[in-house]
Formats: C-alpha cells, sequence, structure tokens
C-alpha cells in the first residue's frame, strides 16, 4: 500500500533548499540529451535495515523495508520522467532467503504490497525476475499475479528482482537450455558443437531486454554481489554514499549526468 508522505517530507517540497534543488534537477535532466541517457537502469537499493536502525532505533526493521519501498517506487517515477526504457529493482536475494523468518517474512510482505503499487502505476510492465520457486506460495502467488496485471501495458518495464541470485539465474538459464534441446533429441554433442553466447542470453530472466547500461548502488558498497553477473559484463557502475531511503532525486539526476559523461569502453 501506498503511504502518505511524512508532514517533514511535505515542508521539504516547499523549503527554499527543496525548490532550489528541484530546479537543479530540472537543468541538469534538460542538459542530458536523450541518446545520452541509458536505456535500462538498475539499482542495488542498499542500507534499508541500517537506516532502520539509524533513524527508528528500538523499531522492527520493518520500517526500514517499508522506507525503502517507497523511494523505490519514487525512483521508477524518475526513471520514467527521465524517458528510461527499463528498471531493475533488485529487493531480494537468494542469500536474503535464509535469514531468519521473523526478518524475512515481514520483508516478503514489503515486496509484495510493493509489486501490487508498482502493478496499478500508469502504464508500466512488471516483471518479477528470480527464483520465485524458492518463496512461500503465498507470496510467490501474489508476486505472479502482481505481474499478470500488467499484460498488455506498453510503458517502462519494470523488473523486480527477487529471490534472485547471480549464480542461480546463469543455472537456471542452462538447465532450460538444456531441457529445451532435450526434447528436440539434440545430443550433448551437438549441442556443445552449436552453442553460441546468444543461446544462454535467450534463456535468462531478462531475455529480450537490453543489458543495463547503469548500475546504482547505495550505502557506500562497492561491489556487485551476484547482481545481473551476465548482464552487467559493460554497465556502468555508480556508487552512492547515502543509504537507500535517503536516495533523493537530485542523486539519481547525478548518476546520469556521470554516465553522460562517460566513455564506454566495451569489451576493455
Amino acid at each position: 500500500m501506498a503511504q502518505r508522505p511524512t508532514w517533514r517530507e511535505v515542508l521539504d517540497r516547499f523549503h527554499p533548499a527543496g525548490l532550489l534543488y528541484s530546479t537543479y534537477e530540472h537543468r541538469v535532466l534538460a542538459e542530458i540529451k536523450p541518446e545520452q541517457r541509458p536505456r535500462h537502469v538498475a539499482v542495488m537499493a542498499d542500507g534499508n535495515r541500517r537506516w532502520a536502525r539509524a533513524n527508528a532505533p528500538g523499531e522492527p526493521l520493518e520500517v526500514g523495508y517499508r522506507a525503502g519501498a517507497r523511494r523505490l517506487v519514487e525512483f521508477c517515477e524518475w526513471c520514467d520522467e527521465a524517458q528510461i526504457q527499463v528498471v531493475t529493482l533488485w529487493v531480494l536475494s537468494t542469500e536474503n532467503i535464509t535469514r531468519d523468518a521473523a526478518e524475512v517474512g515481514p520483508l516478503l510482505e514489503v515486496i509484495v504490497d510493493l509489486a501490487d503499487e508498482l502493478a496499478v502505476h500508469r502504464d508500466w510492465q512488471v516483471h518479477c525476475v528470480g527464483a520465485l520457486d524458492l518463496l512461500p506460495d503465498g507470496a510467490a502467488d501474489r508476486l505472479r499475479s502482481a505481474a499478470e496485471r500488467t499484460d498488455g501495458e506498453t510503458g517502462m518495464v519494470v523488473n523486480i528482482a527477487v529471490s534472485y541470485g547471480g549464480r542461480q539465474e546463469l543455472r537456471d538459464a542452462v538447465r532450460s537450455l538444456l531441457a529445451e534441446h532435450a526434447e528436440r533429441g539434440t545430443s550433448l554433442t551437438e549441442l556443445a558443437d552449436e552453442l553460441e553466447i546468444e543461446h544462454i542470453a535467450s534463456h535468462l530472466y531478462t531475455a529480450g531486454q537490453p543489458d543495463p547500461d547503469l548500475v546504482i548502488r547505495t550505502s557506500g558498497e562497492q561491489r556487485i554481489g551476484g547482481f545481473l553477473l551476465w548482464q552487467s559484463v559493460h554497465s556502468e557502475f555508480y556508487f552512492c554514499d547515502a543509504l537507500w531511503p535517503d536516495f533523493r532525486k537530485v542523486d539519481f539526476i547525478r548518476a546520469l549526468r556521470s554516465f553522460a559523461q562517460r566513455e564506454r569502453r566495451y569489451g576493455r
């Protein structure tokens, strides 16, 4: 469910500093030509738990998850405004599933609510990418239902990477590829002779989508952690010190500006 902005957030919008940031954001975004903008932006929204401990001590970590989810919706709105074609949000890794059930349960509830909210937002196409079979049936069913409600939409693609791991994705892609050729009667020797990179790519969770041009990670961490291992081989990375719930639109605009200023060197 969408959460109403706090009184502080409302005041910030009309504070002189807020108006100044808004003017700055519009100016910088206008200076970035459409051809200089990424087609696909992926984000590792890190730091929700640390944010909760720092800003709501003694409260359940769900406070941080809810704040982070609200920022993810805003992030998608910023991407839509910037005419980004595809957005991928990493919200739960396969490793995170092994955490204590008392923590994972509330997090899954937040993720499902996020998917529901994104599914009714404008004309976005919502996709859940990950090993949903590892999730409790109820959560997996609700995620699939949210994605199905956007079938036929033609707007920005929003991938929710839930129960996602890069190695898991590659394993699933290979399994799918082998199963496909087994049905055709292809022998392993024949498959080994004809296998090409694009054959594996066509079985990834994001098959048919452009690879991410820009990957953003917050909270000061500077590692990919298994996120989009195959797809990010030529991605540009932008690291931000802000914890995810504190990530602002101006930070996003700066990431786009940094991307526009880089000379992309594919394969080097």
